[in-house]
């Protein structure tokens, strides 16, 4: 069977998975999940006892969660290294290296800013600290990341691989808070609009954005999230 892709709207991370795997090229299938509402339902521990997307089901029908283990299923697959390089060259110490960092610390700054986003009920009070400390803690992970980018086109290389697909599926979450702007940072700024324009990555966007008709080349198509639940949830 064809692996399927469980990808989260509104601004998911999963997005870079999305575009990731149009730049592997190998066929696939998506399902799309609201992460407002039915990732949040019940069934979809099932998937995902955390309730997180992306969740992925692999070629063999196991479930998979967590960013950086799809993106090892994906690495392990890259035999044409499309997305990725030789496991014992330097471009792939570095490419895991990048990708540890924006799986973690990067991502992470921003937790204390969705946190006080989708607070129920209200509390004024606190939601002003946890703005206050993701905001910093954004801003300093930016700082690091911004040190962190060499002179090549994309992160790793000439042209994007897997840790500008994690990247670029969180690097939006700046604007959407309001922490800061992008022009801080202008090698990391430079380095977005780059990935941003690219076609994979248009496509995965407007997939996102409720754009069905995006002209994705490697999806062969949508499963519904109750056929996903039924067939290979546990």
């Amino acid at each position: 069977m064809e692996p399927i892709l469980i990808y989260g709207f509104p601004l998911g991370s999963s997005m870079g998975l999305v575009a990731a795997m149009e730049w592997l090229g190998s066929p696939y299938k998506l399902c799309r999940v609201d992460m407002l509402g039915e990732m949040r339902e019940p069934a979809y521990k099932r998937i995902n006892r955390r309730v997180e997307t992306p969740a992925f089901i692999t070629d063999n029908g196991d479930v998979l969660t967590e960013t950086m283990a799809i993106a090892a299923w994906l690495e392990a697959r890259d035999r044409e290294r499309r997305i990725s390089f030789d496991p014992l060259s330097k471009q792939a110490e570095r490419m895991h290296q990048l990708m540890g960092f924006i799986n973690t610390g990067f991502t992470g700054a921003f937790s204390p800013l969705w946190a006080a986003l989708e607070m129920s009920p209200p509390d004024p009070a606190l939601q002003g600290t946890l703005r206050k400390w993701g905001r910093e803690s954004v801003i300093e992970r930016h700082d690091r990341l911004e040190e962190m980018i060499g002179d090549t086109e994309f992160l790793v290389a000439d042209h994007p691989t897997l840790a500008d697909g994690l990247l670029i599926g969180v690097a939006r979450w700046l604007d959407f808070h309001e922490v800061a702007d992008q022009a801080r940072w202008p090698r990391l700024a430079a380095l977005r609009r780059r990935i941003e324009a690219d076609p994979a990555v248009v496509r995965a966007t407007a997939l996102e954005g409720g754009d069905m008709q995006s002209g994705m080349r490697g999806a062969t198509g949508h499963v519904d999230l109750a056929e996903v639940i039924e067939r290979f949830g546990s």
